[in-house]
């Protein structure tokens, strides 16, 4: 049967675009109650503490601290901004009521060994100062204060691979040291040059409480009026994760852009629903770091695609997601109801739970996104189910130890399929040991490996990417042993096809290399031959088919005189025929 675990790169990320868009509306949850409201209490509206067209003026400052009191200080000033107007879209440098400024940090000492860098910014009141000591020109309720940790702290793991036979290895030496020094997982900080401080243009009458989340993160309520400051919102959804870089002795300066624009209400939930983070979480710091490269590549897509082709990739995907569907469903239904095995090859299902396995421990050895490692796991556990369909498994305790018995069918046994399929698995080791054993000595002598036991594994898990399409001949053998393929579950197998010819498009739309691209075009060989198997085996009525039904009654009078020879069809029944005419096959 085709089954295959190519998937194309360009649609990966529409279709992790579509499951994170679609997520992110389910992920909405009741918000945390406001423990100072009395139960039963009405809650009052509240309104924005800055009105339309208030006049402002921005101060930002620089600290190594997380909080901030040195405003006589004139060198953590790093940008003060006059006179900019709440909810203006007009003015600005470019008439979109954004504004900008760049300057070049020194680097303190504290922040090369990994130290913090802080930002603090205040929004006032023209008029007013964000120093709390200024007692003429500070007013709490004119001062919108809000900080952010400009570098970001990220992991960086050191493989150590080498090879097996040699012991030499082609990693940088200064990154070997650096992990005997500090360990496989190494804590830097990495520097991003561009952020963007947005100040929401939204007048909502909140209810304290009530704020829906991932907003209630970002809209603070003042304790004594009940009224809300303007939300200020530090937007870097678009800052890539390869545009940080490490911060070490080799930089002089860090430069530092800061955009000031206003920002629509609905746009700015967007975001918020994009960047929030469940609280919830229980699979730590790396999978977010994951889920921030898996972001990245819709990004990407955003950025760089051709809308048409953004568009196209979209639609492809959600109808690629729903044969996947229906192909997954029709499957589990063919084995589900399957009474006999005649047809099938048994060792075919057992060679996939052997490849899902050898993907499974691939991927948990390399430390793959947990969703694919859960997607993998189900599928393996899909085909241990298969097992049960077509073996008879029974629990046997032999002295203390019990002990699982397989047993083949007697649909299985009884039929001829059985001799085919030893025969078919025959003449493919043939060509599957030879192919194996020359696979295994490259990967020893010219690829590095963790150890013995990556080795194996991924000298495995490349064999089967690379070869695996053979394994799926057996079936092509027996249906043509058998002179028929009422068998084979075809609605799944077309759906199968159909996801394969999408790859296909796109792994020649999109450049990749070119041993990916025939790749592709293996599961569709393979396809075209159960087409023209189908084509050339003609239906015959008296036939079982997959559902052990066939299109002749067999309920009438036994007694009634045959038809003559001529008239029975020109292709006999499959289970009638003799058995040295099987043999002849």
């Amino acid at each position: 049967m085709v089954k295959s675990w190519r998937c194309c790169p360009s649609v990966v990320p529409a279709a992790i675009f579509i499951i994170w868009a679609i997520s992110s509306w389910f992920r909405r949850g009741p918000s945390t109650p406001d423990p100072s409201t009395p139960a039963g209490a009405p809650r009052v509206p509240s309104r924005n503490l800055f009105p339309k067209d208030t006049l402002m003026d921005l101060y930002i400052y620089i600290s190594q601290s997380d909080s901030f009191s040195d405003f006589n200080n004139t060198e953590t000033l790093f940008w003060f901004q006059r006179d900019l107007v709440y909810g203006d879209w007009m003015t600005g440098d470019n008439g979109d009521g954004c504004y900008e400024h760049y300057q070049e940090l020194d680097i303190p000492q504290e922040v090369l060994q990994n130290g913090s860098l802080y930002m603090h910014v205040y929004f006032t009141k023209s008029g007013h100062h964000p120093d709390p000591k200024r007692k003429g020109q500070y007013r709490r309720l004119a001062t919108v204060h809000t900080s952010r940790m400009l570098n970001k702290f990220k992991r960086r793991k050191f493989l150590k691979t080498k090879n097996l036979l040699t012991g030499e290895t082609e990693a940088d030496p200064e990154m070997i040291k650096r992990a005997e020094s500090h360990g496989p997982v190494e804590i830097i900080s990495h520097w991003h040059p561009n952020l963007t401080i947005n100040m929401v243009d939204d007048h909502t009458a909140w209810v304290k409480g009530s704020v829906p989340p991932p907003l209630d993160q970002h809209v603070k309520f003042d304790a004594v009026s009940g009224d809300y400051y303007p939300i200020v919102y530090f937007n870097d959804y678009w800052n890539l994760q390869k545009d940080y870089y490490p911060v070490n002795e080799t930089l002089q300066k860090l430069p530092l852009r800061l955009t000031y624009c206003p920002l629509s209400l609905w746009r700015w939930q967007l975001y918020a629903a994009q960047s929030a983070r469940s609280p919830w979480n229980f699979l730590g710091e790396d999978t977010y770091e994951q889920s921030d490269e898996d972001q990245d590549s819709v990004k990407v897509a955003l950025l760089e695609t051709n809308p048409y082709l953004l568009g196209l990739t979209i639609v492809v995907s959600i109808v690629h997601s729903i044969f996947e569907f229906l192909a997954f469903k029709n499957d589990i239904q063919f084995w589900n109801s399957r009474q006999s095995l005649e047809g099938l090859s048994v060792r075919s299902i057992f060679f996939g739970v052997f490849q899902s396995l050898v993907v499974l421990l691939y991927i948990l050895d390399n430390e793959t996104n947990f969703v694919v490692q859960v997607s993998v796991f189900i599928g393996l556990l899909i085909d241990f189910w298969k097992i049960t369909k077509v073996m008879d498994v029974r629990n046997r305790i032999a002295g203390l130890i019990p002990r699982l018995i397989f047993k083949d069918k007697s649909t299985y046994v009884e039929s001829s399929t059985k001799i085919y399929d030893d025969m078919a698995f025959r003449y493919l080791s043939w060509l599957l040991y030879p192919l194996f054993g020359c696979y295994a000595v490259y990967s020893l002598i010219y690829v590095e490996h963790k150890g013995w036991y990556s080795w194996v594994l991924s000298m495995l898990y490349g064999f089967l990417l690379t070869f695996g399409f053979i394994t799926m001949t057996p079936q092509l053998f027996i249906n043509y042993k058998m002179k028929s393929v009422a068998h084979l579950p075809w609605r799944m197998l077309t759906y199968k096809a159909l996801n394969t010819f999408i790859d296909d498009l796109f792994a020649f739309v999109i450049k990749m290399p070119m041993m990916y691209r025939i790749g592709c075009l293996r599961d569709d060989v393979v396809f075209f031959i159960y087409l023209y198997q189908r084509w050339i085996y003609r239906v015959d009525p008296n036939r079982m088919n997959e559902f052990g039904t066939s299109g002749v009654d067999h309920t009438k009078d036994k007694d009634s005189p045959a038809p003559p020879a001529s008239e029975q069809g020109a292709v006999p029944a499959l289970t009638d025929k003799a058995e040295e005419e099987k043999k002849n096959d």
